[in-house]
């Protein structure tokens, strides 16, 4: 089923884009709450016409997360946790630690993919900051 969403969800995609969803998901969920209508001809064609007046706007959106992604690329990301035995961790790297190492960079939780972290070592992160602009970025896990 084909969607128009009309706001961000996550794990699913952002505003004002045609995604595809499983139908009960589609028609039981995102359609009746209001996060989402049909993707018919008519609402993509008036969907098209919003994205196209939207589109100046859009550059500089753009061009901020660009700049927001060349900021986080250019940071030493360590995160301290305890250890248990060796090199695994005492727990695991939760995501509030992974956003309070990465300082005053503002950036939306809900787009952050970490991976499952229970050892100390170098891992990457997935960071989505608009649906053009994605970015890794490298972060350590170091003893405490």
């Amino acid at each position: 089923m084909d969607i128009i969403l009309l706001e961000n969800i996550e794990k699913v995609g952002f505003k004002d884009e045609i995604v595809t969803v499983k139908n009960g998901y589609g028609r039981n969920f995102l359609i009746p709450q209001g996060k989402a209508i049909l993707a018919t001809e008519s609402a993509v064609k008036v969907l098209e016409e919003k994205l196209r007046q939207q589109a100046s706007k859009e550059e500089k959106v753009i061009a901020d997360a660009n700049s927001t992604a060349e900021t986080l690329k250019g940071l030493d990301i360590k995160i301290k946790a305890k250890i248990s035995t060796g090199t695994k961790l005492f727990g695991k790297v939760t995501l509030a630690q992974f956003m309070s190492a990465i300082g005053d960079v503002e950036i939306d939780k809900r787009f952050v993919n970490i991976p499952s972290v229970k050892e100390t070592g170098k891992y990457e992160a997935t960071i989505r900051l608009h649906r053009k602009v994605t970015v890794t970025i490298p972060f350590e896990v170091i003893a405490e």
